[in-house]
């Protein structure tokens, strides 16, 4: 039980003058997740593993592609670059499922959820480019439009016709409140300026990555969708790595309204992996199990979920529970080295005086995104089981009391501060009825 003096700790001047008297004591039980592990149950899985995992993905050579600075004045390049990369990847998917000659493939749910997967990554790239700074003069734009990306191929060919247009009249709509456009091939009625989309994504040299050395001679249909979707996955894991240094850069610059923008974009980007990852789902059983035996896919221990071999990914979660440390900045304050609760009395009154509304909505960014996160690998876990069977999520638990997937979701929050003020902003109201 903790015993707080709200008489003497809450901003009483911002609450209701008519509110129904009450103790000058308020009683609260803290939730068991008060207090947190200092140590985090992810790590990466073996390194003979994760480098096996980046030689089938080509991921070096992926990473070079995304890394590559052509406008070092755009400050935008270093995130919206592997972004238009990872869309461009995802025509090549789109042209993969088409072609696909398998009778026993269900179309019609892959076209629905690759409609999905390409609308969310165009309206998230929407959302980096409405967020170019005023002023930004070294956007690469022209009056001409692609000629290398996939999509006109995909909104002139018979079997993919319709996702192609649908594609078309998306980045439309969802470009519009944006100072320029993709130059895909969309209307563009407005007559906006198109991206250099060729120059700044580099179409042929991202294709030329379709071919894997060390696995086209397996032959199953399933290997080229299991690599494409997955050179897919860390793109956009590599455009979180960028996003989240600008978020703390932005935090430590006390651009907060900047950082809680770019903390929601973190936020759908997680949502979009889960996506990616569910399209496993739509594979034949027979032909996924058949290439997990091609490729050698087995878990043997702790920390050897198939997830687990992204260096990557292992690091974005990182990063995303060490928001937290970024918390005392944004509150203002130091931590309390007794222990005491002064993060959370400074976290009601942020709460209560609503006078700094770009730090409410940093902090509720920061958690929005831990409940992403953690959704990730709880329905990573879930997929396991529905691709492999439930042997294999309890094959990688060896011995240990709770698999790593499990601990990931199961951890108590990253932000304690937050949760109590959150509880005893709660209890206060709930006791003025």
């Amino acid at each position: 039980m903790v015993d707080m003096d709200w008489k003497r700790k809450m901003v009483s001047s911002d609450l209701p003058t008519n509110s129904p008297k009450l103790s000058s004591k308020l009683h609260v039980t803290i939730p068991s997740p008060f207090k947190i592990p200092v140590s985090s149950p992810i790590s990466c899985s073996a390194p003979a593993l994760c480098s096996a995992y980046e030689l089938y993905l080509r991921l070096p050579e992926l990473r070079k592609l995304c890394s590559s600075r052509d406008f070092p004045l755009w400050t935008n390049e270093p995130i919206l670059k592997p972004a238009l990369q990872a869309l461009e990847i995802s025509f090549r998917l789109i042209l993969s499922v088409c072609s696909d000659t398998r009778p026993y493939i269900n179309h019609r749910e892959w076209n629905r959820r690759l409609d999905s997967l390409v609308t969310n990554q165009i309206q998230i790239l929407a959302a980096i480019c409405e967020e170019e700074e005023e002023g930004e003069s070294a956007v690469p734009v022209s009056d001409g439009r692609s000629s290398l990306s996939l999509l006109p191929q995909l909104a002139t060919w018979r079997k993919s016709e319709s996702i192609g247009k649908k594609i078309l009249c998306t980045i439309d709509n969802e470009m519009r409140r944006c100072k320029y456009t993709l130059g895909l091939g969309e209307q563009n009625i407005a007559g906006k300026p198109n991206l250099r989309y060729d120059s700044i994504c580099r179409p042929n040299e991202i294709h030329s990555l379709k071919d894997n050395p060390y696995a086209d001679h397996i032959d199953n249909q399933e290997n080229q969708t299991l690599y494409i979707l997955h050179q897919i996955l860390e793109s956009w894991i590599y455009v979180s790595g960028n996003l989240l240094n600008r978020i703390v850069s932005s935090i430590e610059e006390g651009k907060f309204g900047k950082a809680s923008s770019d903390v929601y974009l973190l936020e759908r980007i997680w949502k979009l992996l889960t996506e990616i990852e569910d399209l496993h789902i739509l594979m034949d059983p027979e032909d996924f199990l058949k290439l997990k035996k091609q490729l050698q896919i087995k878990s043997t221990g702790k920390n050897d979920a198939f997830c687990f071999r992204s260096k990557g990914l292992v690091e974005m979660m990182k990063k995303s529970k060490d928001l937290r440390q970024k918390v005392p900045a944004v509150l203002e304050v130091e931590v309390d080295p007794t222990g005491g609760p002064r993060l959370q009395e400074a976290a009601m009154k942020l709460y209560a005086n609503k006078r700094e509304c770009d730090k409410i909505h940093l902090l509720q960014g920061m958690q929005a995104v831990e409940s992403a996160a953690k959704s990730f690998f709880f329905s990573y876990k879930q997929l396991v089981a529905a691709m492999m069977g439930s042997a294999e999520t309890n094959a990688t638990a060896s011995q240990e009391a709770c698999d790593s997937l499990s601990q990931i979701f199961m951890e108590p929050t990253y932000f304690p501060s937050l949760d109590a003020a959150k509880t005893f902003l709660g209890e206060f109201w709930s006791h003025l009825g």
